[in-house]
């Protein structure tokens, strides 16, 4: 026995998010990959014309939502004497998840400077662009919907050392973001993947169904 494995290296997926204000911040790669990934799509018709002259023209792309639950155990880790990022169990890992819905500090303190100046208007602080990345095939700007955090066990110092997180998103599409954005091209990139992945499985199909016809 070598100990050698031949199993191939499990990809991690990640949610990665692009601020420019701390763009160190908001990086999630997953410990464990999800079991099951859920998604959901509606999609978007035209109601021009109220929909009886041409139904089944589209409006834009579908609305898609996915829904995940992520595990995170640092337990097997505190046995190697690992106490996680500065020694907080596995807040760190959750912080870097929850930062992706705050709005960064440095941008609520400018707001407020502007406020107490005496500005009419103040824009709100944008989240930052949030990119759910699921392999290479799989690169897609979301908007986190939910964020359910259930804290299963705990250090003795109270620190969160095992968690399940129940995450759901909105995929967001050319329709929600302006070209100037890298989402709009992240999303565009994805649908030409998947636009190829479709016709080559169809000319697969083709085949098949012409092979059984010939027998």
């Amino acid at each position: 026995m070598t100990g050698l494995t031949i199993s191939p290296q499990v990809q991690k997926g990640a949610l990665v998010g692009l601020d420019l204000f701390n763009p160190l911040s908001s990086v999630a790669i997953f410990q464990y990959n999800p079991d099951q990934i859920t998604r959901s799509i509606a999609p978007n018709y035209s109601q021009a014309g109220n929909g009886r002259a041409e139904p089944l023209r589209l409006a834009g792309p579908p609305t898609e939502t996915i829904s995940a639950n992520l595990k995170m155990d640092l337990i097997d880790q505190m046995e190697e004497g690992e106490n996680g990022p500065l020694g907080g169990g596995i807040s760190g890992y959750l912080a870097a998840l929850e930062m992706m819905v705050y709005p960064k500090t440095i941008a609520v303190a400018i707001n407020q400077a502007l406020m107490l100046a005496g500005t009419m208007e103040v824009v709100p602080p944008a989240a930052p662009l949030t990119l759910f990345i699921y392999g290479w095939k799989r690169v897609l700007p979301v908007k986190i919907e939910s964020l359910s955090i259930t804290e299963t066990a705990h250090d003795p110092a109270l620190n969160p050392i095992r968690a399940d997180v129940a995450l759901s998103m909105k995929v967001l599409t050319y329709n929600d973001l302006s070209m100037t954005n890298p989402g709009y091209w992240a999303f565009l990139t994805h649908q030409v993947v998947k636009e190829t992945l479709a016709t080559v499985a169809s000319v697969n199909n083709i085949a098949d169904v012409a092979g059984n016809l010939e027998i």
